[in-house]
């Protein structure tokens, strides 16, 4: 039988009745409403530039209008491709070592028996998340140092060669990616932690009785019930794919490895900020926009044919 559409009466006596039962909860959306208007959408206004000759001194509007002009100039940039390739391969190999990273953490931290000893290790775990990364890249450089660094004194102990960590490509994106495991891992337990809470202990009890031991327990009770969490969290990273964080790899950065470290958000810097480049950086930075919203939008439709919980 199908049920009929409610008349639009009865929807606005539900809405208000909804809004009279809840409104203390909706009520506390206005900061956050608040928060994305003026710092999130409002901005997205200035994405205008990407199309004008835009003149700091004539403003955004008193400017002229220059069409296509700078999405033209810029893909005939010299080093445009290239700063796309390693921005695309540095999140790359961050989602690839990145991502399971929190994962295989929460598992390990979830199995510890000793309350305390686990307390203290998360806490442990979240401190590289409230540093700046002028700091850690600082302990990083000091680290990987080929004269004083603690690794190159350990690779001298054992009778290899020191490794010039921050000066070759392949040792300096390894330890760009690896840094960054380090400094948002631990953190990145706490969703995972979270969703293990709302899986029945009851399946567990029974999984004991039936003999299964703690690796199957968390191979087919724990990693099923924070799949969904997992997928999201993945599509979200695939959305992220051309964007990567100016922080991180300026803390890292020098001029001898600028050929693999040159990214999108460094030469909007460099290119846009620095020497007053703004349409053309906006172009960019434009760009970048719209292949994140088709990324995250693939990933989310392809989720759902598989038989995933997507975003939406």
């Amino acid at each position: 039988m199908q049920t009929q559409p409610l008349p639009k009466v009865s929807r606005r006596k539900a809405a208000q009745k909804e809004w009279k039962r809840n409104y203390d909860l909706y009520l506390l959306l206005i900061p956050g409403i608040v928060f994305f208007l003026i710092f999130r959408y409002i901005p997205m206004g200035g994405y205008i530039i990407a199309f004008k000759d835009y003149n700091i001194f004539q403003g955004l509007w008193a400017s002229e209008w220059a069409g296509l002009q700078y999405f033209k100039e810029m893909v005939e940039l010299p080093n445009f491709w290239p700063i796309i390739r390693n921005t695309l391969l540095l999140n790359l190999w961050s989602l690839l070592f990145g991502f399971p990273a929190p994962i295989i953490l929460a598992l390990m931290l979830n199995e510890l028996r000793a309350r305390y000893f686990k307390r203290f290790t998360q806490s442990l775990l979240y401190v590289p998340h409230f540093m700046s990364w002028i700091i850690l890249g600082g302990i990083v450089y000091n680290v990987l140092s080929p004269e004083n660094g603690v690794v190159n004194h350990l690779l001298r102990a054992v009778g290899l060669s020191d490794i010039y960590f921050m000066i070759d490509d392949f040792w300096w994106t390894a330890s760009y990616v690896f840094s960054g495991i380090w400094q948002s891992a631990g953190w990145g337990t706490i969703l995972y932690l979270a969703a293990m809470t709302a899986i029945d202990p009851a399946l567990y009890e029974s999984a004991e009785m039936d003999g299964a031991g703690r690796f199957n327990k968390m191979w087919f009770i724990t990693i099923p019930g924070i799949a969904p969490t997992i997928l999201i969290l993945l599509i979200i990273n695939i959305g992220n794919l051309t964007t990567i964080g100016f922080e991180h790899i300026f803390a890292l950065q020098n001029p001898i490895v600028l050929d693999i470290s040159q990214v999108i958000s460094t030469f909007i810097y460099s290119y846009g900020i620095v020497q007053g480049n703004y349409s053309i950086t906006t172009a960019v930075d434009t760009v970048q926009s719209l292949v994140n919203l088709v990324l995250i939008l693939g990933a989310n439709y392809t989720v759902r044919r598989a038989g995933g919980q997507g975003l939406w």
